[in-house]
């Protein structure tokens, strides 16, 4: 790695993506109540242009689907702004003893609360799906003979990972914007979704029949309000990033949660989110996991007077202890509860947030080598665990300073942000415990359709994830199930009735109109930047990854009286330019009261801390250790071994949540899968069929 070249990290950090795309333009315009609205139309409406989102328009429009492509900012969101390291994708491996699909699916379950023949389709759909990125020009590397390069990640036990550099899912919305192009794929940019359109079907039964769009042109209302129709809508419209204040995500991603939930439909574990160590929002947003903490950098606090404190001896026994476990920060990056445990590497998580909630900054130092433990010998390399000596010496990176061993193993990790104006090799890098991925979301089937027909979901915004996965799993799944319901929806389509916009949309523009309305200068409504920190603080002081289990209540009380007050007063805007925020932060507020709902539901009935949350409990059974003796502020519950077997659903139905536990679907039998036997199936288009 070392004799990388500035050509090569530039063009893996300078990722720049194609200009010039096919605009969306409408095939009418229609006026209703004495408004017009642009009416536009297609087969597949696509919300979202992250990796998952232009993955399924270029699908769809292989199997020729006349899809449309809307998007908040084609170059906005996760996939083209955030990452790590060396970012991961996670599949199946086809190097060394290769892959056994059900021992992949059960690593992908293995956290619990997913459905196993989810995570059975998307190990046996890992592989060509990252064929067909290969195919459009995504470069993984590889050996000599051909085989992708793997590494071990957080969740994986069989080194299953790859990856392209810190830029791997701006690679991959690079190459899918580039068929996009090719494909002359329609984009209508700068479009929120704000409301789904509903048929009826002939047997009272409903399904999704487009949707109406809050654009940046007012060319024709207003509020740049637009509908397009379509008979299937697929969201990808990624996570509730505004969700937390202390959050990696990019600024404006907002998702479509709460868009889910006015429409009724089905969502599943958003008690299920990611934290980890990253430099905050505020500066450059940035996961720091695998290199940068393996080369083992000082992490240290400074208080308001400018005091340094070597914080991490306070908690670890050994300097050696500590040092190997700021290393395993970089394959065990996400918070887990149970590492909190048996000085863990965990335990450096809270420490982290102890620190923060001191009032002090936290950095880590690339220049210098981590500070000894009081009364123990100093750092060095020849001091490690095993596990961490081997890897190091394996990577060559035995370096004398952190910044020496970065260099080593993943120059493009510096160059990264040095293009963002951090020198590593010059200043301390301060960093925080920020969330970073929503594992819960939309349910959907193994086709990736919701509960609402036609609807589908794929991405952040789907839940198909479990309460742990393997780092890198996301950026597969939603692969996997863009190519799985762009098959399902061109060979399924159907004819549907003609949605007849003037007769059937009216009730759903005039209030939509209403609440842009009441909102101009609406001197009850609260402005949308007070709802925002308000939402924001309670997520992240009471539904973080630590939770107090006595003040779960009340913050779920709270969140559901700020949903309340804005339907009774609705929130305040100065311009119509602000419609499109007014109606993400009205789906955040409920997005927001639907995770406390759930995470209430699951505290109260004696639900303990798993994956990335730590439930605080005087009761709890279990007792973290640290040098100085058992941190009794930390006591909390563990998990409930039955809690694994089931997943929590949530819908809001006539003003209400409903909760309900789900058993967790499992994988047919795969076992008798004879080809002669299947084969018809295949043909007649059987394996559509549910059941």
């Amino acid at each position: 790695m070392s004799q990388i070249n500035d050509a090569i990290l530039d063009a893996l950090t300078h990722v720049s993506f194609p200009k010039g795309f096919t605009p969306a333009e409408p095939v009418s315009v229609v006026n209703i109540d004495g408004v017009n609205y642009p009416i536009r139309q297609a087969d597949v409406l696509v919300i979202g242009s992250g990796a998952a989102g232009l993955r399924a328009a270029v699908e769809l429009e292989r199997r020729h689907q006349n899809t449309l492509l809307a998007t908040a900012g084609l170059y906005m969101g996760t996939s083209a702004c955030s990452g790590s390291d060396k970012q991961t994708l996670f599949t199946a491996a086809t190097a060394g003893k290769g892959d056994n699909f059900l021992k992949l699916a059960q690593a992908l379950a293995s956290g619990g609360a997913m459905d196993y023949d989810t995570a059975y389709v998307e190990a046996v759909g890992s592989l060509h799906t990252l064929g067909g990125l290969q195919y459009l020009g995504l470069e993984l590397p590889e050996d000599r003979l051909g085989a992708i390069l793997r590494y071990q990640t957080d969740h994986d036990e069989a080194g299953r990972a790859t990856s392209c550099g810190p830029r791997t899912s701006r690679l991959m919305v690079k190459v899918l914007l580039e068929e996009v192009q090719r494909l002359n794929i329609p984009v209508l940019n700068n479009a929120t979704v704000i409301k789904l359109l509903r048929q009826r079907n002939d047997d009272g039964t409903e399904r999704v029949a487009g949707a109406i769009l809050a654009t940046g042109s007012r060319r024709h209302n207003p509020w740049g309000l637009a509908l397009v129709t379509a008979p299937n809508v697929v969201l990808a419209t990624g996570g509730p990033g505004e969700l937390y204040r202390d959050s990696v995500y990019p600024k404006k991603c907002f998702g479509s949660l709460g868009l889910a939930l006015e429409e009724g439909l089905t969502l599943t574990n958003l008690t299920e989110s990611q934290f980890g160590i990253g430099t905050p929002r505020s500066a450059f947003p940035w996961n720091l996991s695998g290199t940068y903490v393996q080369v083992i950098p000082y992490i240290y606090s400074v208080d308001d007077k400018g005091n340094e404190h070597n914080f991490l001896a306070n908690y670890y026994r050994t300097t050696q202890e500590l040092a190997s476990n700021i290393f395993r920060k970089g394959y065990q990056w996400p918070f887990h509860a149970t590492r909190v445990m048996d000085f863990g590497s965990s335990l450096l998580d809270m420490a982290v947030a102890q620190e923060q909630q001191l009032g002090r900054h936290v950095f880590m130092d690339f220049r210098r080598n981590p500070l000894p433990v009081t009364g123990d010998e100093p750092f060095s390399l020849q001091r490690l665990d095993e596990d961490v000596r081997a890897y190091l010496e394996n990577n060559e990176a035995l370096g004398e300073r952190p910044i020496d061993r970065l260099r080593q193993m993943n120059p493009l990790s510096i160059a990264l942000y040095k293009m963002h104006g951090y020198d590593l090799a010059q200043a301390p890098l301060q960093f925080a415990m920020n969330n970073q991925h929503m594992n819960g979301g939309i349910e959907v089937d193994i086709w990736g359709q919701t509960s609402l027909p036609g609807c589908f979901a794929v991405g952040e915004v789907a839940g198909t994830h479990g309460v742990t996965r393997p780092g890198g799993a996301a950026l597969n799944a939603g692969q996997v199930f863009a190519v799985r319901l762009a098959r399902y929806i061109a060979n399924t389509a159907r004819q549907t009735p003609h949605y007849d916009v003037r007769r059937q949309a009216g009730a759903e523009l005039a209030a939509i109109r209403n609440i842009i309305e009441q909102a101009l200068a609406n001197p009850e409504g609260q402005s949308i930047i007070t709802i925002k920190k308000q939402i924001q603080a309670r997520m992240s002081d009471s539904a973080g990854f630590i939770c107090h289990a006595d003040e779960i209540s009340q913050a779920s009380s709270d969140a559901w009286r700020l949903v309340e007050a804005i339907s009774h007063h609705g929130l305040t805007i100065h311009h119509t330019a602000e419609v499109t925020e007014l109606f993400m932060w009205r789906h955040m507020a409920l997005t927001s009261a639907a995770v406390l709902a759930m995470l209430n539901h699951y505290v109260a009935n004696g639900g303990g801390s798993r994956g990335a949350r730590i439930i605080l409990d005087k009761q709890g059974d279990c007792l973290p250790l640290t040098r100085q003796g058992p941190a009794e502020q930390w006591r909390f519950r563990p998990e409930q071994a039955n809690d694994r077997n089931k997943k929590l659903t949530i819908q809001f139905l006539q003003k209400k949540f409903i909760i309900s536990q789900k058993k967790l679907r499992d994988i047919p039998d795969v076992k008798n899968n004879y080809f002669e036997k299947k084969w018809p199936d295949f043909l007649l288009g059987n394996i559509y069929q549910s059941g």
